[in-house]
């Protein structure tokens, strides 16, 4: 297929062409718990949702070195995210007396506020130029937070009763809490606002069909890496990290697409990503491998004691229903948790307003 034959994504508007949408500077929109229903009636919500589990099936029983179209937006990306990185080496951690947390974090991220709008200008054509400014705004939200230094998904904290954790179903949709209370733990998802970076650039007709396999592969799985040279070189706080009742401090979709890639895998199990000699011989095929070896490369002690949840994961008996079992979690502890998407901005590309049901 041409390059100028490239389908639209799903979800894009056939009746506004975006070269002559009106596009606006996004900005919050959820302010109170009640607000919550919006956002799950929302455009935005279904677009989200609907873009992560549509590259979830298009990466499914794929290896990251699996051959794929590699498009001109494509390059771009990886070319935006390779300026991001390079900035990283040009903007060594300052000597402090604080271990976490470098300062010069907030340096780094200040060269990107002031150029995220040229930098995604490099990747939206001229006739969608109006569209950077929005676009930008996504850009910006998903490299951590300048003011505490951190970076993590959307998560929440479970502070238990002296009777702890009776149980918890993560992957069979229960949450059973025992006793404990439940506190969220207010955070950005940053992570969350690059995919909608990606959201919004399909929307547009940046990235379409064709790219859903390098989206995940080349973009995300770049995006991945910078921010790992992030938190490794300015020491970043896990932003609402549940410690050991948590699935990662930093990331959940590459678990969600990192499991779909494994999908009737011939050999590999669940089980065995806690086994060292597999994750060292499979994770540069794997996101969900890769993570873990970077979780065992930052904590220490066994497994089981600094990832509970992932070790209790480790026993589910296919990829398929962990798969699963990660987009309910998902669902149910990032993207219907008031802490977390309170912080989420809402433009014209992703609008608060209900879904069109026509």
């Amino acid at each position: 297929m041409a390059e100028g034959e490239r389908q639209s994504p799903p979800g894009s508007s056939e009746d506004t062409p975006a070269a002559t949408q009106n596009f606006i500077i996004p900005k919050k929109e959820i302010h109170t718990v009640p607000d919550m229903g919006k956002w799950k009636r929302s455009q935005a919500y279904a677009d989200y949702i609907g873009f992560i589990l549509t590259l979830n099936e298009g990466v499914k029983g794929k290896k990251l070195t699996f051959e794929y179209k590699v498009s001109e937006a494509i390059e771009k990306l990886v070319a935006l995210l390779n300026t991001l990185d390079r900035w990283i080496d040009e903007t060594p951690p300052m000597d402090q007396p604080s271990r976490f947390g470098n300062k010069a974090y907030r340096t780094w991220y200040a060269k990107l506020d002031e150029e995220a709008e040229n930098l995604v200008a490099t990747v939206v054509p001229t006739h969608l130029a109006a569209a950077v400014p929005e676009v930008a705004v996504y850009l910006k939200e998903s490299v951590g937070n300048s003011t505490r230094i951190d970076y993590g998904t959307a998560t929440f904290r479970v502070f238990l009763s002296s009777q702890g954790m009776e149980h918890v179903g993560t992957l069979t949709g229960e949450y059973s809490l025992g006793q404990g209370v439940a506190e969220e733990d207010p955070c950005c998802g940053h992570e969350a606002a690059f995919a909608a970076f990606l959201c919004c650039l399909c929307k547009i007709g940046v990235l379409r069909v064709d790219d859903q396999i390098a989206i995940v592969f080349k973009v995300f799985n770049r995006y991945l890496e910078v921010m790992r040279k992030l938190q490794k070189t300015y020491r970043m706080e896990p932003a609402g990290s549940q410690g050991v009742w948590g699935l990662d401090d930093f990331q959940f979709l590459p678990f969600i697409w990192g499991s779909s890639q494994l999908i009737d895998h011939p050999y590999l199990e669940p089980r065995h990503f806690v086994d060292e000699k597999a994750v060292n011989e499979n994770h540069k095929d794997y996101m969900f491998l890769e993570c873990i070896l970077f979780i065992t490369e930052m904590k220490t002690g066994p497994f089981a004691e600094h990832s509970n949840q992932l070790w209790n994961i480790s026993a589910v008996p296919t990829w398929s229903k962990v798969n699963q079992g990660l987009i309910r979690m998902y669902k149910a502890e990032c993207l219907e948790k008031f802490p977390v998407i309170q912080h989420f901005k809402f433009g014209s590309l992703l609008p608060i307003h209900p879904v069109s049901l026509c």
